[in-house]
């Protein structure tokens, strides 16, 4: 028998790493544009779903942004079923802050989640790879966004209806994907977004990582995607020790929650300013900056009798011995 081409042995590995723990009979939707990652990330489900008894469906999301954009929509779903795999295609608006790359995403993700509510997925698999990972944490660190968005996407994540969110091709070239796609027969989409100098994502990729590469040698991708793997493993475990203190220090109090100052102050800043900012998230659901964080901070470190802190949906107090968080106006 013929030897399997590299990069399909690649990208099944990766797959069927990715479904072990999806049960027998689950139904598993893959994220399908058209493009070579999410091409190959089809081919290989359908390949490796199937032999697990995995239920395998493709969504395909037609964001109106471009004149033949239903065309390709309808090809990759025309495409998915060749493989084997259930198609859907969804048409939506996008509109919303941000630009329309940040709403594309968001139609997108929405799409995704009520698809997978629907037909009662199991997960959902995305089709990023390692240069995507490497792209995210260099507009991270330009923005200066901290560790948390230096930690790239996760490879894989359970939202709050149990539903699994995963990345198999994070640690995959991108040429790779192309590879399998060339020896799979299958014929990607090139979006012309990819190609469009508006949009940061693209400078990264067709300008600063390439001088990058030049400047200081091959490996730049690889280097900034293990740098994301580590960040990921510090937060876990800065998240399990917040965990275990926050209980002893937060207290519920009217029309919002409390924190000990005492307890604050004896933390080292990192997880004091962590503790502030899941203290706001989970009682807001409000994501602080860094300055806001701070500020709360200075509550603690550099109390001066100053008064409330005004924060996005919510404000900020020294009460005593407590740090008094409420929402906005109670």
């Amino acid at each position: 028998m013929p030897s399997l081409n590299p990069a399909v042995a690649e990208i099944r590995l990766a797959v069927r790493t990715a479904l072990a723990d999806i049960p027998e009979g689950s139904t598993a939707i893959v994220a399908l544009s058209g493009g070579a990652d999410s091409l190959a990330l089809a081919a290989a489900t359908a390949f490796e779903a199937s032999k697990r008894g995995i239920r395998a469906t493709s969504v395909t999301v037609d964001h109106g942004l471009q004149v033949d954009s239903s065309e390709v929509a309808a090809r990759a779903a025309s495409i998915a079923t060749g493989l084997g795999l259930e198609a859907i295609v969804v048409r939506v608006d996008v509109d919303g802050e941000g630009g329309p790359e940040a709403a594309a995403r968001e139609a997108r993700y929405r799409v995704l989640r009520d698809a997978a509510d629907e037909i009662g997925a199991s997960a959902v698999l995305l089709g990023h790879t390692l240069d995507d990972q490497a792209e995210t944490v260099l507009l991270g660190l330009a923005r200066g966004s901290g560790a948390a968005s230096l930690q790239g996407m996760a490879p894989a994540r359970e939202d709050e209806d149990g539903v699994r969110w995963l990345r198999p091709l994070l640690g995959v070239r991108r040429e790779t994907t192309r590879a399998f796609c060339t020896a799979s027969d299958l014929d990607p989409w090139d979006d012309p977004h990819n190609l469009d100098d508006r949009f940061a994502r693209v400078r990264v990729r067709e300008r600063v990582l390439p001088v990058l590469e030049a400047e200081l040698g091959p490996g730049i991708a690889e280097a900034l995607a293990r740098t994301a793997e580590q960040l990921r493993e510090d937060a876990e475990a800065f998240d399990e020790m917040i965990h275990e203190t926050i209980e002893d220090i937060v207290e519920h109090a009217e029309a919002g929650i409390s924190v000990s100052v005492a307890a604050l102050a004896a933390n080292p800043a990192a997880l004091r300013n962590r503790i502030i900012r899941l203290v706001v998230d989970s009682e807001f659901g409000v994501s602080l900056t860094r300055a806001q964080t701070v500020e709360v901070a200075r509550l603690v470190t550099d109390w001066a009798g100053q008064g409330p802190i005004d924060l996005p949906g919510c404000s900020a107090v020294r009460r005593g011995g407590q740090i008094v968080f409420t929402a906005s106006g109670r």
